[in-house]
């Protein structure tokens, strides 16, 4: 297991780029903790898999450094990372056993045979397989197959990191979690340095201890789960995270005030934006629909079981509020308040630190 650090990292696919819009990957310098699990998450074509192909060696970045545990590994190829990639279609040996698949690293690394059978039926118990090690691989369903590639990651211990590029899209989806279950008891098991691409917001949200959210090829966001829904940095990891996303109104922000839609909103802090375009950003949860506030007009509602999605027009701007399933909804105009310790300030898309430091994770959901 190693400490990947990034340095200066950048990418391009062009030969020749003159603007920021040329690269793929923008500016990067992170430090990856040894032995914690994190999810790179975005949209398709925000830059994930190509800073993990980075990381990996299989591209050489157009600037920069990557590091493990101090040790500069920009130029080296993937073998002499030391490193185990798992891809999102497996590739299994139709040929071998399942045992036979998972020994097949270890067998090319010359471990003695006790050690690598003693392995495999440890590996072979944590993806709940070994009643059929000893069968032919051809003919395995996609969840299997992709089990049995999981595994042959998993079987090293040797390992700087395990990489993971998106792998249980071809998994069905009752499949899913399961296998995901599975990956965080590996990781405490045997705490790996790992990295998994998705894009797939719940996937990356119960399995990584830190995520990357990535957008338009630059990092937006390194965090906890609570952070990323509590205090997103950027509108679109308020946008990107959570069901339904982050609500988002124009506003004119005066220390402790808003002004939204011709009413006024106390926002329990004080901020000083700066001259930027500002907004207020309310997640669905911290919507309370009252008598008074901003004027609001209902305009569907979904119930899904545990609660309801009150869709609403606040003048033109299309709001999500999140009830109890037995609270009232009012049929037609209504007004719309936000819960203490739920608003965040942004000016030109970025998040503003209130004027007297952070509450505590949670205080708004406390509130709510």
């Amino acid at each position: 297991m190693a400490k990947i650090t990034l340095q200066g990292l950048a990418h391009s696919y062009l030969e020749t780029p003159t603007s920021p819009e040329d690269f793929a990957l923008q500016e990067l310098n992170h430090d990856w903790t040894d032995g914690e699990a994190y999810a790179l998450l975005g949209p398709s074509g925000c830059g994930k898999s190509t800073l993990l192909n980075i990381i990996s060696g299989l591209l050489i970045p157009s600037h920069g450094r990557v590091l493990f545990d101090g040790k500069d590994v920009t130029h080296l190829s993937t073998a002499d990372r030391n490193i185990a990639q798992v891809f999102q279609f497996p590739v299994v040996y139709d040929t071998m056993t399942m045992r036979e698949n998972l020994a097949f690293p270890l067998k090319n690394r010359g471990l003695a045979a006790s050690e690598i059978n003693a392995r495999v039926e440890r590996i072979g118990r944590m993806i709940d397989m070994t009643d059929v090690l000893d069968r032919r691989a051809a003919g395995l369903t996609a969840d299997a197959k992709q089990k049995i590639s999981l595994g042959r990651g998993m079987v090293r211990d040797d390992v700087n990191a395990l990489l993971f590029d998106e792998p249980l899209t071809v998994i069905d989806p009752h499949m899913k979690w399961e296998l995901r279950t599975q990956l965080k008891k590996l990781h405490h098991e045997f705490g790996h340095t790992m990295i998994y691409v998705t894009h797939d917001q719940t996937e990356a949200l119960t399995f990584a201890d830190k995520v990357v959210v990535m957008y338009d090829g630059r990092v937006v966001q390194i965090g906890t789960p609570d952070e990323l829904f509590e205090r997103p940095a950027h509108t679109f990891v308020g946008y990107f995270i959570g069901s339904p996303g982050m609500n988002l109104f124009d506003a004119e922000v005066q220390g402790r005030t808003a002004g939204i839609g011709g009413a006024e909103i106390d926002l329990g802090e004080g901020y000083r934006p700066g001259p930027g375009a500002t907004k207020i950003g309310v997640r669905p949860e911290y919507i309370r629909l009252g008598q008074t506030g901003i004027p609001a007009r209902v305009t569907r509602v979904e119930d899904v079981g545990r609660h309801k999605i009150v869709r609403l027009d606040a003048g033109g701007t299309q709001v999500a509020a999140i009830v109890g399933e037995g609270a009232p909804v009012p049929d037609g105009g209504t007004h719309i308040v936000f819960a203490p310790g739920g608003v965040n300030v942004y000016e030109n898309e970025w998040r503003v630190v209130p004027e007297g430091g952070e509450a505590p994770l949670g205080a708004g959901r406390e509130a709510a």
